[in-house]
């Protein structure tokens, strides 16, 4: 089977755009990450060709999809809530609790007719409708964005390439506190995973 290029899997593919957990929690300056020191001005580097990328999604009719992590007492299990050993930010399951300012989202928002996931593992697949929601548009390609680009990003990317989706990283669009776990990210999904590229040639081989 010969190679599949980027164009075709991006406009002879149908796709979707997957928002991964651009939440307060890990995004905002007030949220846990932020006060756990983490250099949060990669959020404002992702923010803006993240937008881009929403709002040429909705001109082109590209289905969006927010994922949205949530925690509560019904997805709790002890092995959850103690990873990973003495990591402040997430020990005990404590963040993105339902009802909680932090699992609000930042800097972006769901339209009427965007749909939103829960989430309660890495991967946005674990036990949630995202799979269901993607078979019943016939959505062949995602295109993934979010943070953080090692972990739940990657996660869902990984995850997705073994349900057989074609997958593209949009680099620019997604963040990690640990610019290097980005950079490894990238070439995890280039080597493995799927097709690694920017906002700006999303936008425009959609716009075709």
């Amino acid at each position: 089977m010969e190679p599949i290029s980027l164009e075709t899997v991006l406009t002879a593919r149908k796709n979707a755009l997957i928002i991964v957990d651009v939440q307060n929690e890990f995004c905002h300056h007030d949220g846990s990450f932020a006060r756990s020191g983490m250099d949060m001005s990669v959020i404002g580097e992702m923010l803006p060709p993240l937008t881009r990328l929403i709002n040429a999604a909705h001109k082109c009719s590209v289905p969006v999809v927010f994922i949205r992590n949530v925690e509560d007492s019904a997805t709790d299990s002890e092995a959850w809530m103690l990873r990973p050993d003495g990591d402040e930010r997430t020990a005990n399951g404590m963040i993105c609790r339902r009802g909680s300012w932090g699992a609000e989202f930042y800097g972006v928002e769901p339209l009427p007719d965007d749909i939103v996931v829960e989430k309660h593992r890495f991967s946005a697949f674990v036990n949630t409708r995202l799979d269901t929601v993607l078979r019943a548009r016939k959505i062949e390609t995602l295109v993934l964005s979010g943070v953080s680009s090692n972990v739940c990003v990657e996660s869902t990317a990984r995850h997705a390439v073994m349900l057989d989706y074609h997958v593209v990283l949009a680099e620019d669009a997604c963040a990690s506190w640990d610019r290097a776990a980005h950079e490894m990210t990238m070439q995890n999904i280039r080597r493995f995973f799927g097709k690694v590229t920017d906002s700006g040639t999303i936008t425009r081989l959609w716009g075709r």
